[in-house]
């Protein structure tokens, strides 16, 4: 089953989110409690109300949390001892009571026992790092943490600490040993370094990498473990049951719209320092071109104030909050430069759009023949507003402009595409299709809503394919269903695609905590629908099963709805009044079975799924050897059997890829953005799918009936 570091890692993966507003009912709450308190009341009253299929809180329940909190906090068992979880054990099966009480004590205790073991354990690595490591002797270290027992004292918690960090320490030093060996085998100029100096230096990567993970970890308030409790407890009605603090609400929403307000940066907290990771492209630091990567942010004054404030030491939350703010602003950053100077940049902020939210295109070349390609990320819009850019909008602007370079047949990438809007997605496959239904949604009540394209028209009526894979999650398989149920596109991918069949809608908190004082409560992300193919079958667990079945580097891993803890169940409702799209004049079944013999004797093919196959068992091995000559013996037995996998890079379809006009003009002001769809055209260009892709579209477009060109202005 799916570990919660796991469920932690997909929490905002795989959604559909319904656009209108929640019709939630109304109740008072008591704004003198502790506001802790009133937001477990105020979130167990919403998902008790509104809820899709609200689960008994019990005793099993309490179980869940009990263990998923600890999971949660301790996922390396490196914090707690076996005391600890003696006195925990105390509340494993009164949780459900304690929710219903209002009471947190459970997690009061659990929280100032992690705040007191992770002053004791930072205090752990120093003395270790400083005696070093005898790679020697004969050690092994388990990696299973999940089935791995917690240490039964402060000792055996010190023992742990010491054969981890060995561990670590003794990967970088093979590493870099390899590295060494490796240049010198290519040059003579290469400055030598002695077996010493690499372990030193393997023991400094090993201390700057422990030192963030404290860093880190100290920079946490306890309202973020509060929070991650309370995430701990709604993620028990369903995986996608989400409490969003304020933060996260905001992330949430960039995420959505791929808009924010800022400066355009992206950066990191180093140590005590905030760094310039990236310059996002087409920003104000963009433009501007006076901020670098590497550049040190030391402080930040605002245009209304007279002094700047320092943000060295600062949480990278809260220097965030301090540079980005509204469009027109001015802000003035105090930066030491790569070369060591400091210099005051003066910005204006601005609507940053973070460019690989958004769908893009490229038109690809076959035998002189044109093709379109266009991947999406994910179904954005703006919560906000939803007329301003999204999805639907997007991906019809790209089928005209790829148009206008007379393709013959077009594949969407909906790989590793988590989902996004309801109402985007249901937009988009009227782009495709005439009329008709898209989706069906069916609420608590048990009452069932067709979503339909009611626009006559199409604005891309010829060849269709479709790529999935095990990703592609929530409105990704609405459309990839869709499409299949009305046969009219070709389906290329993974066995079945995520599996996730459920709607949500998010609830803003506020509205029930008007002029209390305690401030943002955040909103709760809510299953509240499920969501059904025209044909009547849930997408829940089952996914999409693929027309023509490829493995991939996923095939064997579960990440999938069905790997989680409590999914809803998987059910069928009454199939919706649809025609079958006749387009492909009967030809399809043929297609899809000679694509599925090109794919099923291709030998990269092949090779891909052996190599799928040997992810999953490295990824299954546990105990490493911490002897130096054990631990080299056995990276040598694995390198050797990755070389059979080598000559997978050296693969090349035979497919050219050109970017489209409008943005080749771009190119000419935008180097960071040519450089980046270069990049994308040499993956694609190594891409097996994409080919397999033009193949099936060669195969439609000589039985597409009625195919035209026609002017996108007039449609839909």
């Amino acid at each position: 089953m799916m570990t919660m570091k796991n469920r932690l890692a997909l929490l905002f993966f795989a959604m559909v989110l319904a656009v209108s507003s929640c019709s939630f009912t109304t109740k008072k709450f008591d704004t003198d409690n502790d506001k802790d308190k009133v937001l477990i009341e105020l979130i167990t009253y919403v998902i008790e109300e509104n809820h899709y299929d609200m689960r008994k809180v019990d005793d099993e329940f309490s179980k869940q949390v009990y263990a998923g909190f600890l999971e949660s906090l301790d996922p390396m068992k490196r914090h707690f001892t076996q005391k600890d979880l003696k006195d925990f054990k105390a509340f494993e099966t009164k949780i459900d009571d304690q929710i219903k009480e209002k009471d947190i004590s459970f997690f009061n205790l659990v929280y100032s026992r992690y705040e007191e073991s992770l002053k004791m354990t930072e205090e752990f690595y120093k003395p270790i790092l400083e005696d070093g490591f005898d790679f020697d002797s004969k050690e092994t270290v388990d990696t299973d943490y999940e089935n791995l027992d917690h240490a039964k004292n402060i000792n055996r918690l010190k023992e742990r600490w010491r054969l981890q960090l060995k561990f670590s320490t003794l990967s970088n030093y093979y590493s870099a040993l390899e590295t060494q060996n490796a240049l010198a085998k290519e040059s003579d100029t290469v400055e030598v370094k002695s077996l010493e100096e690499l372990k030193q230096e393997a023991l400094e990567q090993t201390r700057e990498s422990i030192e963030r993970y404290f860093s880190n970890s100290n920079d946490l308030r306890r309202e973020d473990w509060f929070n991650l409790y309370i995430n701990t407890v709604v993620e028990q009605f369903d995986p996608h049951t989400n409490y969003l603090a304020p933060r996260d609400k905001d992330r949430f929403d960039v995420s959505m719209s791929g808009k924010l307000e800022g400066i355009g940066a992206r950066l990191q907290k180093l140590r005590d320092n905030i760094k310039i990771v990236e310059i996002i492209s087409g920003g104000p630091a963009w433009r501007g071109k006076d901020l670098e990567v590497g550049d040190l942010i030391v402080k930040v004054k605002q245009e209304d104030e007279d002094k700047a404030v320092s943000i060295t030491g600062m949480r990278i939350d809260d220097a965030v909050d301090l540079i980005k703010g509204p469009k027109g602003t001015i802000v003035t950053l105090t930066v030491k430069k790569v070369d060591g100077t400091f210099k005051d940049i003066e910005i204006e902020r601005d609507v940053v759009e973070i460019e690989e939210t958004y769908a893009k295109s490229t038109i690809i070349e076959k035998d002189g023949v044109d093709f379109g390609f266009i991947n999406l990320p994910k179904f954005y819009f703006n919560m906000e507003n939803y007329k301003e850019r999204n999805a639907a909008s997007d991906i019809k602007k790209e089928i005209e402009n790829l148009k206008k370079s007379n393709i013959q047949g077009l594949v969407i990438d909906l790989r590793n595409n988590g989902g996004g809007s309801l109402t985007t997605v249901v937009e988009m496959a009227g782009l495709f299709i005439d009329k008709g239904p898209v989706v069906q949604v069916k609420t608590k009540d048990g009452d069932v809503e067709v979503l339909e394209d009611r626009n006559r028209g199409t604005v891309w009526d010829g060849p269709l394919v479709i790529l999935v894979n095990e990703l592609s999650a929530s409105a990704s398989e609405i459309l990839a269903a869709a499409m299949q149920d009305y046969k009219r596109a070709v389906i290329i991918g993974s066995r079945q695609t995520y599996g996730k069949g459920t709607v949500q809608n998010v609830a803003n908190l506020n509205r029930w905590m008007r002029n209390s004082s305690f401030g943002d409560m955040g909103a709760l992300k809510l299953t509240t629908q499920k969501f059904y193919r025209i044909n009547g079958s849930s997408t829940q667990l089952k996914g999409v099963e693929s027309d023509v079945v490829v493995p991939d580097r996923y095939s064997f891993i579960d990440i999938g709805e069905r790997d989680y803890d409590n999914p809803l169940p998987y059910d069928k409702i009454r199939k919706a009044d649809y025609d079958v799209w006749d387009g492909y004049d009967d030809y399809l079944d043929e297609i899809v079975k000679a694509s599925q013999k090109r794919m099923d004797t291709n030998s990269q093919i092949s090779l891909i799924e052996e190599q799928a196959k040997w992810i999953k068992m490295q990824r299954d091995k546990n105990e490493f050897p911490l002897n130096f000559e054990e631990y080299k013996s056995l990276m040598q037995q694995t390198d050797k059997e990755a070389e059979k996998f080598d000559s997978m890079s050296d693969y090349e379809n035979n497919l050219a890829f050109k970017s489209l006009p409008e943005e080749v003009k771009l190119f000419e002001t935008d180097k960071a953005l040519k450089d980046k769809r270069e990049n994308w055209h040499k993956n694609l260009k190594k891409d097996i799918y994409v080919e397999e892709a033009v193949y099936v579209l060669e195969d439609l477009k000589e039985h597409t009936k009625n195919f035209k060109l026609a002017d996108a202005s007039s449609q839909n």
